[in-house]
């Protein structure tokens, strides 16, 4: 192992311990001071207040799936950024090309997205 790499293996096993023994306890203690009041309505599978309708069948559009991914498309690229640009302060060269490339390749998917007409709302 390399230098300054030694680990004080029983404190990460006390810790690991204490982290478990209080996960049982907020269990423990949840299951023993939680009210427990059974009724009809709290053993239909769908909670909410309002009883469920036999087959009342509903179609989801799949453009909330495509704004969903493109969150998540700019919201990872937002992630990456801000590391890159802390890393980009200590000027190595190969970092701000592969950045690059990772914006470019999230931009063709913008592109792709805005041809394919998915980014106007209907």
């Amino acid at each position: 192992m390399p230098e300054g790499f030694e680990t004080n293996w029983v404190a990460v096993l006390i810790v690991a311990g204490i982290g478990f023994a209080a996960i049982v306890g907020m269990f423990a203690a949840s299951f023993i001071l939680a009210p427990k009041r059974k009724s009809a309505i709290k053993e239909i599978p769908y909670e909410c207040g309002i009883e469920p309708a036999p087959f009342n069948w509903s179609q989801i559009q799949i453009r909330y799936y495509v704004f969903a991914i493109l969150f998540l498309i700019f919201d990872v690229e937002a992630v990456f950024l801000f590391p890159w640009a802390l890393v980009f302060l200590t000027s190595i060269p190969a970092v701000f090309y592969e950045m690059l490339v990772f914006i470019a390749i999230l931009f063709f998917g913008v592109i792709y997205g805005w041809r394919k007409g998915v980014l106007q709302w209907r």
